[in-house]
């Protein structure tokens, strides 16, 4: 199994992977508490959209998923907080949206092609250099942002209410929150793909919920799950020539319904 990490391309394959794994567990454990699944969808998305625009352009696909993400993101909080809107309502408008939208941008400009397609279902083998240091540094100051707001996310999450008339700046925590959410999903898409990067930030999540311990050891255990089926998911695919992200969404969901039978016994 060690023998395809020396490879470059597996090299920076494992460190992109890691990256992500941990950014997608500690993120995505506040996202469920909060019932905002859906939002990775939604701005997985919007991160498309962006790379429909970076490709046709001729920029990097990366820099510019994370604009779209992190504008998509503020819209849809801005969107919750000052017409009072529905959540699942608004992610919904913008996950359609942003879809249509990318579709008609692909066609028009004839992009349509396999840099597109690695997007859509993720293609972590082929993480360049260049996308290495844009995860590390984007990764780094997210990872560092949920670490020093965690307490806050945390009770915001627990209950919204009483956190505002504990003094907490509820409002901008909640756009700093969906912020980092959405730079990790663009940062995400290059390894796992915008359609599969929601499993990725939920399913550890959800299967560590069922242990039901404190929240802690749920970060925690959700972050091995992670990192264990990314790194399960990339063997795979190596040995057996599948499809990068596939494979690890499908490493998560087994882990997810291990948990199921084994909480349940």
């Amino acid at each position: 199994m060690f023998e395809m990490f020396e490879y470059d391309f597996m090299q920076r394959a494992l460190f992109a992977g890691v990256i992500i794994a941990i950014l997608a567990s500690i993120s995505g454990t506040f996202v469920v508490l909060r019932r905002y699944s859906l939002i990775g969808e939604t701005l997985a998305h919007s991160a498309l959209l962006g790379v429909a625009v970076g490709l046709v352009a001729e920029y990097n696909p990366l820099w510019s998923a994370v604009v779209f993400a992190l504008l998509s993101a503020w819209l849809i909080e801005y969107l919750r907080s000052a017409f009072a809107l529905y959540s699942d309502a608004v992610l919904a408008i913008l996950l359609s949206g942003s879809l249509a939208v990318a579709i008609i941008i692909v066609s028009l400009g004839g992009a349509f092609n396999n840099s597109l397609f690695s997007y859509l279902f993720g293609s972590i083998l082929s993480v360049s250099s260049e996308d290495i240091v844009v995860i590390a540094l984007f990764g780094t100051l997210s990872l560092g942002v949920l670490l020093l707001f965690s307490k806050e996310f945390y009770f915001i999450a627990y209950d919204e209410e009483v956190a505002k008339t504990s003094g907490i700046k509820v409002n901008i925590l909640n756009f700093v929150l969906v912020s980092v959410v959405a730079i990790i999903i663009a940062l995400s898409i290059r390894v796992v793909g915008s359609l599969l990067i929601g499993a990725l930030m939920i399913i550890p999540t959800i299967a560590a919920l069922q242990f039901r311990v404190g929240f802690l050891k749920t970060v925690f255990i959700s972050l091995t799950f992670s990192l264990f089926s990314v790194l399960a998911g990339m063997a795979l695919s190596f040995h057996f020539s599948l499809p990068s992200g596939a494979t690890i969404v499908l490493c998560i969901i087994g882990i997810f319904i291990l948990s199921l039978v084994a909480n349940r016994r």
